[in-house]
């Protein structure tokens, strides 16, 4: 083995403006022995434009692994790679985790080149709670599964991101609105740093409406922002719990019994389940009565 070890950069480059490529990674890319890209042709068009010529090696979902062997042997004879992602920065919905933890695990050096990033551009400007927040990444494009992941994800604290395809943004939209509630606040960020780059901010409801109307809404790279569900005090959480019981409940057994049960499962008082219980039988009864007119 050589004495000097090669390593890998593991680069940002744009999301939309070429402005945001630093300084730095230019430098990393123009450094590098061979550059690992997601999409050698794109790259190469990056790569022409900043006036730089580079080896290029091929690295997606599809080939990560067969590639692998080849660019930690490189980097074990002195080699510098330079991992990118077709925009923003590798690993965040994109390929090349296995190529980091095995080149990590091989003992050569990986350093991290930051930059843009459309997850916190997002973020940044969409005007909701930054302290804490979870990246989801896709959501599933089979509509059973996306609703069975966002009911996961309803009462979850944190501010939620996700990407999502343009010609899913409108039923996405309307699964969040329905998983989440109309009122929660979000904000859909469309072609951040580009010429088009527009923010909508409002409502889940608010966001469906503005779909409808909006026909450039549903174009072009799309990152979605969705405040987290309210952290409920105690009573509050014993509440919503008894609510949700009782809900169930009610359509099996009498309002007597479903309270007595729903006050054990829940820890709140007999006498405030049966209170609810009867205006929930009582609005449900209300509700079959409209239906039946």
């Amino acid at each position: 083995m050589p004495d000097a070890l090669g390593r890998l950069a593991v680069v940002s480059t744009p999301i939309g403006n070429l402005g945001d490529l630093s300084t730095r990674a230019r430098d990393e890319l123009a450094a590098a022995d061979v550059i690992a890209a997601e999409d050698t042709r794109r790259t190469g068009q990056l790569l022409t434009t900043l006036g730089l010529s580079r080896p290029l090696a091929s690295l997606h979902e599809h080939n990560e692994r067969e590639r692998i062997p080849e660019l930690l042997a490189r980097m074990l004879q002195g080699a510098r790679v330079a991992l990118v992602s077709d925009a923003g920065t590798p690993l965040l919905s994109d390929p090349g985790f296995e190529l980091v933890r095995q080149t990590a695990a091989a003992g050569i050096a990986v350093i991290a080149v930051p930059g843009p990033s459309a997850i916190t551009a997002a973020l940044s400007i969409a005007g909701l709670p930054t302290e804490r927040f979870s990246f989801e990444g896709f959501l599933p494009a089979r509509l059973a599964e996306r609703r069975s992941r966002l009911a996961v994800l309803a009462q979850e604290p944190r501010t939620l991101v996700f990407f999502e395809a343009p010609h899913r943004i409108v039923e996405t939209l309307d699964d969040c609105s329905a998983a989440f509630g109309p009122l929660r606040r979000a904000a859909v960020a469309r072609e951040l740093t580009k010429v088009f780059e527009t923010v909508y901010r409002g409502s889940l409801a608010d966001l469906v409406a503005m779909a409808a109307a909006d026909a450039n809404f549903a174009r072009g790279e799309i990152t979605v922002v969705v405040a987290g569900a309210p952290v409920l005090t105690d009573d509050a959480r014993v509440a919503d719990e008894l609510r949700s019981t009782l809900s169930v409940l009610l359509a099996e057994m009498s309002a007597s019994k479903a309270a007595a049960l729903a006050a054990r499962l829940t820890g709140a008082k007999r006498n405030d389940a049966y209170a609810l219980a009867l205006v929930l039988a009582e609005e449900a009864t209300r509700t079959r009565d409209l239906e039946r007119q």
